[in-house]
């Protein structure tokens, strides 16, 4: 039988203490370096969760700075269309705690960003992203607690930027095929729900 790690007191007899730098480098406010990262940042990984339930990581997405720095300690992220679910909102509005980890297209380098956060339907927050002619349903206003820059090795380790690496689409089958077979969609032609995810794409991207 495996050795499961059960304790905090166990992981840490198992793993070295962190070094000075790990834990020195850790901000409790958005600086300048921080900020301008977010400004290069087209996507942004979100981390919730709430009693009762599962944690989840939901990908957000828009142009570089599309989530802006209202103040040190103040991040905005406009909530575009989606699916509806609201996984990460019904999180939030029962504890809102809140993870953000920041990506640049081929840095190595990412930025993580930990605090509260809430849903604002404030027109005068929601008016400030808009977008084709549209604002956002809602946009999170996320409390700063702790910000740091992340170890590059996950990034070094899978060369998620390096173009030889990357896979073939037709490695998997089209995404329309995977649902087919996955919600027994049997009579529907993958080609059919392909061309109704392209155009929701399409049409309903802001």
């Amino acid at each position: 039988m495996s050795k499961v790690l059960s304790s905090e007191a166990e992981l840490r007899d198992h793993y070295l203490m962190p070094g000075a730098g790990p834990v020195d480098k850790q901000l409790d406010h958005i600086e300048k370096h921080c900020a301008s990262f977010i400004a290069l940042s087209p996507f942004v990984c979100v981390g919730t969760t709430r009693e009762g339930a599962l944690p989840d990581v939901s990908p957000r997405g828009g142009e570089p700075g599309f989530v802006t720095v209202q103040d040190p300690k103040t991040l905005l992220l406009p909530d575009w269309p989606g699916n509806n679910r609201l996984d990460s909102l019904t999180n939030i509005v029962a504890s809102p705690g809140i993870g953000l980890l920041f990506f640049i297209p081929g840095f190595n380098d990412l930025l993580r960003v930990n605090g509260r956060a809430e849903v604002s339907v404030d027109s005068a927050l929601t008016g400030k992203f808009e977008m084709r002619g549209r604002n956002p349903r809602s946009v999170m206003v996320v409390h700063v607690e702790e910000v740091y820059l992340h170890c590059t090795k996950a990034l070094v380790r899978s060369e998620l930027w390096n173009a030889e690496k990357q896979v073939d689409r037709s490695a998997l089958p089209s995404t329309g095929a995977m649902y087919r077979d996955q919600m027994a969609l049997d009579q529907v032609p993958a080609e059919v729900i392909d061309g109704a995810l392209k155009e929701n794409e399409e049409q309903d991207l802001y």
